[in-house]
């Protein structure tokens, strides 16, 4: 087995899953540390060496090449917790409450590692059962210690001088260069699109290369909305010789973090079209991959190397997850945001870690906070929302901006700052007071403004209070980005409940009318279009208008697909079944409805 199971923790946040790894990887559960925040690992690096009593030399800012150095570093680190963790599981004794009779009790149960245990509890022969154990012991694995960079992350940085770097000193590709010099045998996942120039600078680095087996030491995930996507960027890194070795499907809506909504596209015929076109994209990648690799004189490869597909964003129940897996043929699912509400597993500070185990539907949106202007998942009433509330109540609106990851916006400087910072909120609002506008599109136009939050500094604040970490003169502000699955998750849980969750063998929904995981997508995209309509009235531009006809015609043909599906949910109850087709045609008629009230956009006739 390649994995010991089938799902994989995302990354979520800055904060919540950047010591996920040490936490449940010795348990052979795979998962994903964030890049993005290289001051919040430099601190995760003092408090680990601290824990352990291992040396540690603080690298600042004033060092060359700080960022990959402490990225690189803090890897290394945990990858040694992991490892020195991992064999002390390895070698513990079977026994009830240790800690390797846990690693096997929270396997499914048809996991062939699981079948093999219960045989050894189920020996009688003392010899035999030894010699299970050892076999058992020889088959285990520690989780994969997986890292993500979010590629449209990628500010130009400066010496003391202000003299502008050089573009390998930007933040992506110092990121990846900080992994790629690490010895984790592992993958990165890019995640928000395609950076050529990140994506260029990874061929220079052997560890992404496949030897002549097959095996690739780092392997290259891409995080993708559709299968052009995929296609795109998986030719971008075939014609450079380079394997992608998994394709990460997310919902563009149904998920935590910055949602990059589609075109309408809906994730039931993605997964379908990626199941159908599967082996002709293995087959377009390979003959470009060794194409490449033949023209740089490298050895080509035999046969493919693994491609695994994966679905993530909004899965709840193990039904869902046991579909994905079997109807789509894909090679793992990711689970996120349920494992907010699981200590042991993420930092999600006391005061938000309750506030979110109350959230029900309506505490959970999606907002404009995020500077990227990209909408992002947020939870009503955060810290970092009462925080940026008061300094606008005080006058004071926009943050000092501490970090700076999300710079962006020339608008008023030549160097780029970031939309939620003081600075810029001040030069805009001053503008906004000189502006020729009525005072609702004034008021309005103030709101977008200040709606911005630093969350590329409160998102890593958690880690910060959950480790005492904060140190004196400086404030820790939380901010938390679950997706909408989250308010049908209420029990602040264990690692084994919500492992037994996923795998069926427990129950932590706190409703049984929870809609199905394509439903609720399917009422987000909904909600979202009707939004973008209203937003490009009362002057639609041809541009506008044909983007919105696309993101119609392909809802329309996700709900006809779906009518076809949701009968092959044989594992469901028949009402769960009939609930699932009576909430979509709800929400086809409520589409059909206003798209109807909008003639001058839509002026085709629509069919019922």
């Amino acid at each position: 087995m390649s994995n010991p199971h089938t799902f994989h923790i995302p990354v979520m946040g800055t904060a919540f899953s950047i010591d996920t790894p040490v936490k449940v990887a010795p348990f052979g559960i795979s998962s994903v540390i964030s890049l993005v925040d290289d001051t919040l690992i430099e601190q995760m690096r003092e408090y680990y060496a601290n824990r352990y009593r291992m040396q540690f030399e603080p690298i600042t800012k004033y060092d060359a090449d700080f960022r990959a150095r402490r990225i690189e570093e803090y890897l290394n680190l945990v990858r040694h917790i992991v490892e020195d963790h991992f064999e002390k599981v390895r070698n513990s004794c079977f026994e009830m409450g240790g800690e390797i009779t846990k690693y096997f009790e929270m396997l499914a149960n048809n996991s062939p590692l699981k079948k093999l245990y219960k045989e050894m509890l189920a020996t009688e022969d003392h010899d035999l059962k030894a010699e299970l154990q050892t076999r058992l012991r020889t088959l285990m694995k520690p989780g994969s210690i997986d890292v993500n960079i979010m590629t449209k992350l990628d500010r130009t940085n400066f010496s003391s001088k202000r003299e502008e770097l050089g573009m390998e000193f930007s933040d992506a590709l110092s990121a990846l260069r900080g992994y790629a010099q690490s010895t984790l045998n592992s993958a990165i996942i890019f995640s928000a699109g395609i950076n050529r120039r990140l994506y260029s600078y990874v061929e220079k680095f052997e560890d992404f290369y496949a030897d002549t087996t097959g095996r690739i030491k780092k392997k290259i995930v891409l995080k993708v909305s559709d299968y052009r996507s995929a296609l795109i960027q998986g030719r971008f890194f075939a014609k450079k010789g380079l394997w992608v070795s998994e394709f990460r499907i997310e919902s563009g809506l149904n998920c935590g973090g910055h949602a990059f909504a589609s075109d309408g596209y809906l994730l039931g015929p993605i997964l379908e079209e990626f199941k159908k076109k599967r082996t002709e994209l293995i087959e377009t990648l390979f003959k470009m991959c060794n194409e490449a690799l033949s023209q740089k004189q490298r050895p080509t490869l035999a046969y493919p190397p693994e491609l695994r597909i994966t679905a993530q964003g909004g899965i709840g129940t193990a039904l869902e997850d046991s579909f994905l897996l079997n109807y789509y043929d894909l090679d793992g699912t990711g689970w996120a945001s349920p494992f907010l509400l699981c200590p042991e597993v993420t930092n999600v500070d006391l005061e938000t870690l309750h506030k979110l185990s109350r959230a029900g539907e309506d505490d959970l949106y999606l907002s404009e906070v995020s500077p990227l202007g990209v909408p992002f998942n947020n939870l009503r009433d955060t810290q970092s929302d009462t925080e940026r509330d008061r300094r606008i109540t005080a006058g004071r609106p926009g943050s000092a901006c501490p970090k700076g990851h999300l710079v962006s916006n020339t608008e008023f400087t030549e160097t780029p700052i970031c939309t939620a910072s003081r600075q810029y909120q001040k030069l805009k609002l001053e503008q906004l007071v000189q502006a020729d506008l009525n005072p609702a599109e004034k008021e309005a136009e103030i709101k977008k403004v200040t709606v911005k939050s630093c969350i590329c500094h409160d998102l890593g604040s958690a880690a910060l209070l959950n480790n005492d970490l904060v140190r004196k003169g400086q404030t820790a502000f939380s901010a938390i980005c679950p997706g909408p699955n989250m308010a049908y998750f209420s029990r602040i849980a264990s690692l084994e409940e919500m492992i037994a969750h996923i795998y069926g063998r427990l129950n932590l929904l706190n409703t049984d009318k929870r809609p199905n995981m394509f439903i609720k997508e399917l009422r987000m995209y909904v909600d979202y279009f009707c939004k973008e309509v209203q937003k490009s009235l009362p002057q639609v531009t041809k541009k506008q208008q044909a983007y919105l006809q696309e993101f119609e015609a392909n809802m329309l043909d996700g709900i006809n697909y779906y009518r076809g599906l949701i009968p092959k949910m044989v594992e469901e109850t028949k009402e769960y079944r009939d609930r699932a087709l009576e909430e979509l045609e709800e929400h086809r008629s409520r589409l059909l409805s206003f798209i109807a009230s909008h003639p001058s956009i839509f002026p085709q006739k629509v069919t019922t």
